[in-house]
């Protein structure tokens, strides 16, 4: 079965409307999405160096994530493996204040407690 990503215009995961951004979002929500657009803003990998920066995630989630965002044009592969598109590269960029901000909201809530991350 061939991986969709989510389209505007089309109901998504918790919204009918069709939105773009609702769209986005939930694109983005699917578990490893963000860390694979992480990955790629780095730098260009193969499939197997991506699973390896990915922490080895399994090859089928891998696989079903790269379909998905090659689908919504945010991924390309050429000789030197998967890169961003400057679609893809337009989301890393627009990202950046959310980034800021999570810095901003760990500033604020202070050190982590109870087992959470640091």
């Amino acid at each position: 079965m061939e991986a969709r990503a989510p389209r505007p215009g089309v109901p998504v995961r918790g919204s009918g409307s069709g939105r773009p951004v609702m769209a986005a979002l939930d694109l983005l929500g699917r578990r490893w999405t963000m860390r694979i657009l992480w990955e790629l803003s780095q730098a260009p990998a193969g499939f197997r160096e991506l699973q390896r920066r990915c922490e080895r995630m399994s090859s089928s989630v891998l696989s079903t994530r790269i379909e998905e965002l090659t689908d919504a044009r945010l991924l390309a592969l050429d000789g030197d493996g998967y890169h961003l598109t400057p679609l893809g590269q337009g989301l890393v960029e627009a990202l950046k204040p959310l980034g800021a901000w999570s810095r901003r909201w760990a500033e604020e809530m202070g050190p982590a407690t109870e087992g959470g991350p640091e």
